[in-house]
């Protein structure tokens, strides 16, 4: 369904270094390194906006990517490009380099502010912080000691309800600082198999 459109996407942000895709929100993040900027989804490409380009894409026309997560829908910052604009490929390619440089400071801040509670860790919430404590891990530290599938079982032991595996996945990526869909499939399999 996406696909030509993002192969054309990656060919053309290319130069940007480090190019790549990864399946995620129905669609495919683009990825510079470890930074996502750009997003491949419904046949249309979304480039990430910043404080100063949201306000540009809005009076542009552009429209955010909004998906439904548990029923509600979360607006993403990422907008869709105007057609016409493949007639111009140096203007995509400049609005690229912006979203990249406004992911890239998102980023930075965010390592840099190291969170103090379980429920600020990407992915999890204040009932899974508060599941974690019923079960001794009251800490980042400790649930970073413990390790995702060993904080895992212990909730499975405690639960009458059996647990998705989502939140494995939310653990998993909460320990190292990222979405739980960008957790690699062969980690997934390495987790499901000492399950």
């Amino acid at each position: 369904m996406d696909k030509p459109i993002l192969k054309n996407s990656l060919q053309l942000l290319d130069h940007l270094g480090n190019v790549r895709s990864r399946s995620m929100f129905g669609g495919f993040g683009i990825f510079a390194g470890e930074t996502m900027f750009a997003l491949v989804v419904n046949n249309k490409l979304h480039l990430r906006a910043n404080a100063q380009t949201k306000e540009e894409f809005k009076q542009a026309g552009l429209k955010p990517y909004i998906y439904e997560k548990r029923g509600f829908p979360v607006r993403t910052k990422h907008y869709a490009i105007l057609d016409e604009w493949w007639e111009e490929p140096e203007k995509i390619i400049e609005q690229a380099k912006y979203s990249l440089e406004a992911a890239q400071a998102d980023k930075k801040a965010k390592e840099c502010c190291t969170p103090d509670r379980i429920k600020d860790l990407p992915n999890l919430r204040l009932s899974n912080e508060r599941m974690l404590k019923k079960v001794g891990i009251q800490t980042i530290d400790q649930l970073y000691d413990i390790g995702a599938l060993n904080a895992y079982k212990a909730l499975q032991k405690r639960q009458e309800a059996s647990l998705s595996l989502e939140l494995l996945w939310a653990l998993e990526g909460a320990i190292h600082g990222q979405h739980w869909s960008v957790i690699p499939e062969s980690r997934r399999n390495e987790l499901l198999a000492k399950l």
